[in-house]
């Protein structure tokens, strides 16, 4: 039973994006509402004025780009999370692919003023090879950019998904005034250069009701109501299973750097984003609860301490327990192996962990022995499928 209380509040996802779309703001926040960082890093104009928490390479500081995957584990509501901040730079994609084999779900981050550009595409296309479920959240409301509804199109359109709205825009830019919780029946008050909170929300049992004329004005009220029976009247209720089955992508609207709407979509991931999933080898597919462990190994980082020579493989654990002293067989190598400091990680920083389940993600300090696609068990002779095969990246100092 605890094997399957420990996958069930599982959640490994990666956030993705075109660079600048403010993938790495929104991370930050995510880590804020978990509790796990108490001040976020800004990041403006391509100058990192206080280091983000999930850059934590030298060359990410310095460029105010993310380059390398960070993991980072948190839990939000009895819910551990495991995050994969992803680099959103064309040169560093091949990151990124890897890291998509790790996880279970996907959040995409779109600028709203530049819409879907080069590098989501890409991304888009190893998410759909795969069946990975998406959440899409339209970021920089706060900014002059693109009609919503002209927004949502050419998200469908170009990125060949069927999207469905879960929170309402009203306005953008400098008229942006909240958003509207289609499925919670609640408005949610926009004020520049604040921290959203509960109390910015108001509860809505009937949209027909004055309180909208008070809080946003007739003629925004009168667009809102307008706006939500189109959009409930073409989509409904969000089914569940078409989301895990990646046939529709809840849409969030709001603005990460003013941490606002981030909260209404991480409490509807925990809900709905899958737990972790069983997963196909060149044997057999392995089921997510049984109790012998297998993994592998999607990244190796080299030089990941600047103090350090150090090389850590990262190892996406598929079942059973992974244990600190424990020998399991290297499949590749023939040979049993174990680990006296297995990490987890904040960004940066790590911490030596006893033990750990599915879904989550183990950093081993790596002498060599790793491979991109290596596999551990407990004795059985496997290999996951589908994972790309990289050289490892090494940074200068």
């Amino acid at each position: 039973m605890k094997f399957h209380d420990e996958i069930m509040r599982r959640r490994t996802f990666a956030i993705i994006s075109h660079p600048d779309a403010g993938k790495t703001t929104l991370t930050e926040k995510f880590l804020l509402f978990g509790g796990a960082i108490q001040v976020a890093g800004a990041v403006k104009s391509n100058k990192i004025k206080k280091s983000a928490t999930s850059d934590f390479m030298e060359i990410e500081r310095q460029r105010g780009i993310s380059v390398a995957t960070s993991v980072m584990s948190f839990e939000y509501n009895g819910i551990l999370i495991n995050l994969l901040d992803t680099p959103g730079h064309k040169d560093f994609a091949e990151d990124t692919y890897r890291t998509l084999t790790a996880v279970d779900s996907v959040i995409l981050v779109v600028d709203s003023v530049n819409g879907v550009e080069d590098q989501t595409r890409r991304l888009m296309e190893v998410c759909r090879m795969r069946d990975t479920p998406v959440i899409v959240f339209i970021n920089k409301m706060d900014r002059d950019g693109k009609n919503r509804f002209d927004l949502l199109e050419e998200i469908e359109k170009e990125l060949n998904i069927q999207l469905h709205p879960m929170t309402w825009p009203i306005n953008s830019g400098k008229e942006f005034k909240g958003v509207y919780n289609l499925h919670d029946k609640n408005l949610r008050l926009f004020t520049a250069s604040t921290k959203a909170d509960d109390e910015n929300a108001i509860a809505i049992n009937d949209i027909n009701d004055a309180v909208l004329e008070d809080k946003l004005g007739t003629a925004d009220a009168t667009i809102l109501r307008e706006d939500v029976e189109l959009v409930d009247g073409v989509n409904g209720e969000l089914n569940v299973a078409d989301y895990l089955a990646a046939k529709v992508s809840p849409v969030f609207f709001g603005s990460a750097i003013n941490n606002f709407g981030v909260n209404e979509m991480l409490d509807t991931f925990i809900r709905i984003a899958p737990t972790p999933q069983s997963r196909e080898t060149t044997e057999r597919e392995v089921d997510v609860e049984e109790p012998k462990l297998s993994g592998f190994v999607f990244k190796i980082h080299a030089n990941l301490d600047p103090k350090h020579r150090d090389r850590i493989a990262f190892l996406r654990v598929c079942s059973g327990k992974f244990e600190r002293n424990k020998y399991f067989h290297h499949v590749r190598l023939n040979k049993d192996v174990r680990f006296s400091n297995p990490y987890s990680f904040m960004a940066r920083d790590k911490s030596i962990i006893e033990d750990a389940y599915a879904g989550d993600v183990v950093g081993l300090f790596d002498t060599g022995n790793f491979k991109i696609g290596d596999t551990l068990t407990e004795g059985e002779n496997f290999f996951f499928t589908g994972i790309p095969s990289f050289s490892p990246r090494y940074l200068k100092k």
